[in-house]
């Protein structure tokens, strides 16, 4: 049975950015790690995006950013200029390049592919079984999610970022590609919550994603429609597309964590690092990983790591909102927008605010729907 100190199940962007960041920290350079995936990502598979102050970690792989961003739904569209905030595109496949090619140079990193049956926590040790080799690691960070009862369960609200999204290309300069569309409610709502998100990259090639914030996934067809009907609302009737992207993301304040055990942590999606009010994960990863490496430095029992926080119990409220009134997204943040700075909001999001200016922000939110949504959270615990 081969040993490591630290295994890594699962290579998404959590799984890498903890491999690459036990390889650029000396403290670890003496452990032995194992990076283990069914087997190696080198696809656009996925997109992610995020904003932040200023030059980041992640700016090699960056494929395009933004300085405004444009929020729109009834009576009211608006372009925000977001500095000093920028917002980053990053396609997966240079992400997954990058990493692999600063792991070379990690001679105390194994990265091998299999297919992960079981992890098992025996106390001295962990034990990950595979197709056909099984492991044994002082410590696993995986970020295959244990089990599906967080989708069976009631009392936290589980919604689902769902989108199909097109690249597509125009002959002619057609897209303002200084403005990303955040967020745009015009589209028709059908009771749920659903906007276009734009990500134009040059005046002739854009992503149009249509999304929802919803519990059921549509048929391919529907996503699709509503995407061919708001590039001709737009006057974009020729183009081609040349890559389709399809997602569906968790949006929930369920415990992941729970299921941590000392010597097994559960990282990205399956960890709850995806905010559960938005859906962004990428960022809240990277931040995650940094005081992960941090807390190994000085504590052995992994259960210790995650805590909640306010602003945990903020995402449930809204997601208690979003659950029983699915109707009433496209005025929820619409209203946000309209009545706080942009700068304020990703603020917000980031965790970064102050109890008065979070106060400020909940003050434009319609008052009756988060008192009841508090109300009913307070009957639960009381």
């Amino acid at each position: 049975m081969k040993s490591y100190d630290y295994i890594i199940a699962g290579t998404g962007a959590s799984g890498l950015m903890l491999a690459y960041a036990m390889a650029t920290d000396a403290f670890f350079k003496d452990k032995r790690i194992l990076l283990l995936d069914k087997e190696k990502k080198q696809t656009n598979d996925r997109t992610w995006c995020f904003w932040e102050q200023g030059r980041g970690m992640w700016d090699e792989v960056v494929t395009k950013e933004w300085n405004t961003i444009l929020v729109a739904g009834k009576n009211f569209t608006q372009s925000l200029a977001i500095a000093p905030y920028t917002y980053k595109f990053i396609r997966s496949k240079s992400f997954y390049a990058y990493i692999y090619e600063k792991l070379k140079v990690a001679s105390n990193i194994e990265i091998t592919n299999g297919v992960i049956l079981a992890i098992k926590d025996q106390e001295k040790n962990v034990v990950v079984k595979t197709n056909n080799v099984i492991y044994q690691a002082q410590k696993v960070f995986t970020s295959i999610l244990p089990d599906f009862k967080y989708k069976k369960q009631h009392k936290y609200p589980v919604l689902q970022q769902h989108f199909i999204g097109w690249y597509i290309k125009v002959d002619k300069p057609s897209f303002d590609d200084q403005v990303a569309t955040f967020m745009d409610f015009s589209v028709t709502q059908q009771g749920n919550t659903r906007f276009m998100y734009v990500l134009p990259i040059s005046t002739t090639l854009a992503l149009f994603e249509y999304t929802l914030f919803s519990e059921k996934l549509l048929s391919k067809a529907a996503y699709e429609e509503a995407i061919a009907k708001y590039l001709s609302k737009k006057g974009i009737t020729t183009y081609e597309i040349i890559e389709i992207e399809q997602g569906s993301i968790p949006m929930t304040s369920y415990p992941f964590s729970d299921k941590n055990t000392k010597n097994v942590l559960h990282v990205g999606t399956a960890g709850g690092w995806t905010k559960a009010s938005t859906g962004f994960t990428f960022k809240n990863s990277s931040r995650k990983v940094s005081a992960l490496v941090s807390f190994l430095k000085h504590t052995q029992d992994l259960t210790k790591f995650d805590k909640k926080n306010r602003f945990w119990w903020y995402d449930l409220l809204l997601l208690d909102v979003l659950a029983r009134h699915n109707d009433k997204g496209a005025l929820l943040f619409t209203k946000l927008f309209k009545a706080n700075k942009a700068t304020r909001i990703l603020q917000f999001l980031d965790e970064k605010t102050s109890i008065f200016q979070e106060l400020k922000i909940m003050g434009s939110m319609p008052p009756l729907l988060f008192i009841k949504a508090m109300i009913r959270r307070a009957n639960q615990l009381f």
